[in-house]
């Protein structure tokens, strides 16, 4: 197995590093100070009790896990002897750059450097290293000890020895990885999402359904089926000439919106972002957060367990 490190330790990366420790990796994680290291160390310890009370492990296996999990404020102690670095700071392209520089200062040509991002494109990224075809980006779903889901993505120098390594170090840390073979904006789970998210603003915005509605509609519907077929899975088993003669009449009747709706464009001019500070298109007091966060966590955990019990009996 590679040893992996951890640049940034915020929410998705002691996330990452949970998963890592709990596929049984010794993980080194870095954080810029005193105070990231005590909120990761929370967030962590926050997480493993949640996972612990709904018996996806018992409190043995938590400390266990815990304790393959190394915090520091070192850099240079974080990524000796590592093989295999992920890097999970902010989505600013010159802090990500600059830290590529400080990276490999410190490591050998043969480490690979992959990247968290969930936006820019791994060429851009890796346009400045010393070695470029050792940089590929692991994108990582939030929350990301929960979501199965890496995207793997080569750059236009990224070798295969690289993608190789990366792809089992993401099956070495039970993960589902899909590999993109090209940069495209967005990645293939973000466009997926937000050609729904599209769609779900323009019904809004036409006053088609209350925002309530076209929620229920995913949720008990498509929502339902997606766990277990994707939309291609699903156009097989309704039929393709089914599937065909509604996309010809359809598509051209969908959105194609090049801008945020007007609903959002307008609560986003009101500083009313969500979750993150009490009001967006619903209304989050700290019950409701708490309720909808907790069933979130609930129902993904739900999969997590039939993921694990389908594996155990492969």
């Amino acid at each position: 197995m590679e040893n992996v490190s951890i640049i940034g330790c915020g929410t998705m990366g002691h996330s990452i590093a949970l998963s890592a420790a709990w596929a049984g990796l010794a993980v080194k994680v870095y954080g810029i100070n005193e105070k990231d290291l005590e909120n990761a160390d929370k967030g962590l310890n926050s997480k493993l009790k949640v996972m612990t009370d709904n018996d996806v492990f018992n409190e043995e296996t938590a400390k266990e896990i815990r304790e393959k999990i190394t915090l520091s404020t070192s850099l240079e102690e974080t990524i000796a002897n590592s093989t295999f670095i992920i890097e999970v700071i902010p989505e600013v392209l010159d802090m990500k750059k600059e830290m590529y520089k400080k990276i490999e200062s410190m490591i050998s040509e043969e480490v690979v450097i992959a990247s968290n991002t969930s936006g820019f494109r791994p060429s851009l990224l890796a346009e400045e290293m010393q070695y470029p075809n050792r940089f590929v980006v692991t994108h990582f779903w939030n929350p990301g000890h929960l979501i199965p889901l890496v995207e793997v993505v080569k750059g236009e120098q990224t070798d295969d020895q690289t993608v190789e390594r990366a792809m089992q170090v993401m099956k070495d840390m039970n993960k589902q990885p899909i590999l993109l073979n090209k940069e495209i904006p967005g990645f293939i789970g973000n466009r997926l999402q937000y050609a729904l998210f599209r769609e779900a603003q323009s019904l809004l915005d036409a006053g088609v359904a209350t925002k309530e509605d076209i929620d229920a509609a995913v949720t008990y519907s498509i929502g339902r089926r997606l766990p277990v077929t994707g939309p291609l899975m699903t156009a097989d088993m309704g039929g393709l000439d089914v599937f065909s003669a509604i996309s010809n009449y359809l598509f051209e009747d969908l959105s194609t919106d090049q801008k945020s709706g007007t609903v959002l464009t307008k609560l986003v001019e009101d500083n009313k972002f969500g979750d993150k500070n009490g009001e967006g298109f619903y209304a989050w007091d700290a019950d409701f957060s708490e309720q909808k966060n907790a069933e979130r966590e609930q129902t993904l955990i739900h999969f997590l367990k039939n993921d694990l019990q389908r594996n155990e009996g492969k």
